[in-house]
């Protein structure tokens, strides 16, 4: 089996050359080959997963070494095919893994211990899992809109500028997020599905609001929860809709939203989706996420894509 790392240079961890040195010296032991490959720019690691995957199909492994940009890419560029991802949690927020490993503390040391990076005894489950298809393209983990989006945008700008504040930056983000509006208007149409399988629609020109959520996984913004009961492979998108609030009302929603505490969140709506559209109701461009990555689409037409990556799971 050929393992190909990924490796973003500018994520957060500063250690990814210590741990590649100790795991290349673990592969010089065993049979499997271990391949890496450092991105230069983006999209790139799109790239390299598309043409890895194209020339040796499920007889390799594509591994992960980077925060959620870097995963976003690589799922686009292995979305329905055969090879697998990896995902070792080397960037600053890697709320996608907070979800897949089940804690909101992850330690990257025990995730590689756990695959057996580091004993030789490489081992894990491939799980089918679902993507968010949204004009083609495909998200992974979030797309969100609204405040969540300012934060996300914002502390990402502080955490670039002050590094060691890691994924506290966007906790500090939320401070000039709040002396702005909190309102903010799109046009929706979205297919819903409530807990028994009937379908409803939900459709409102325009929409005010403060936050919407669109979840595959749980986890976005360096931990924040919009939906923690989120299953990567139902074939459902969890939705969390926050109506307009303004900013002596934002403070205690904070922290519940960051628990996951929806239910006992009064401007909240939540449910399901697997599908439907979104667009602006100004002209101007969504203010809009994906995986934390910004994009300034005017329309985004977006369904569950069932099944349509492969994701190495710790076993048992």
């Amino acid at each position: 089996m050929k393992y190909i790392f990924v490796i973003n240079p500018i994520a957060g961890n500063d250690n990814k050359k210590k741990i590649m040195s100790r795991i290349q010296s673990t592969f010089r032991l065993i049979n499997d080959e271990m391949i890496i490959e450092e991105t230069k720019s983006v999209g790139d690691a799109q790239k390299i997963a598309a043409d890895y995957s194209d020339k040796y199909g499920k007889d390799c492994v594509i591994v992960s070494c980077g925060g959620d940009g870097t995963v976003h890419e690589i799922a686009n560029g292995l979305a329905g095919k055969e090879t697998p991802l990896l995902v070792l949690p080397l960037g600053t927020g890697n709320d996608f893994a907070k979800k897949i490993y089940k804690t909101k503390n992850i330690k990257v040391e025990n995730v590689i211990k756990a695959f057996g990076f580091y004993s030789g005894k490489i081992a894990y489950d491939i799980m089918p899992i679902d993507l968010i298809d949204y004009n083609g393209e495909k998200c992974i983990n979030v797309m969100s809109y609204g405040l969540d989006t300012k934060i996300e945008t914002i502390g990402r700008k502080i955490a670039a500028k002050v590094p060691f504040l890691s994924q506290q930056a966007y906790s500090v983000a939320i401070v000039p997020a709040l002396c702005r509006s909190l309102t903010y208007h799109i046009n929706i149409d979205l297919d819903c599905v409530d807990e028994n399988g009937n379908r409803y629609k939900i459709r409102q020109e325009p929409l005010d609001y403060t936050l919407l959520a669109i979840c595959n996984a749980s986890y976005y913004g360096g931990g924040f929860c919009p939906a923690p009961n989120a299953k990567l492979d139902d074939g459902l998108l969890d939705y969390a809709l926050c109506h307009p609030v303004n900013v002596l009302q934002t403070p205690p929603l904070i922290p519940k939203y960051s628990k996951g505490d929806i239910e006992n969140i009064d401007h909240l709506d939540t449910g399901y989706v697997t599908g439907g559209r979104i667009w602006t109701a100004d002209g101007k461009a969504l203010l809009g996420n994906c995986d934390g990555e910004n994009f300034d689409y005017k329309e985004v037409i977006f369904k569950v894509d069932k099944k349509a990556l492969n994701l190495c799971v710790i076993k048992g």
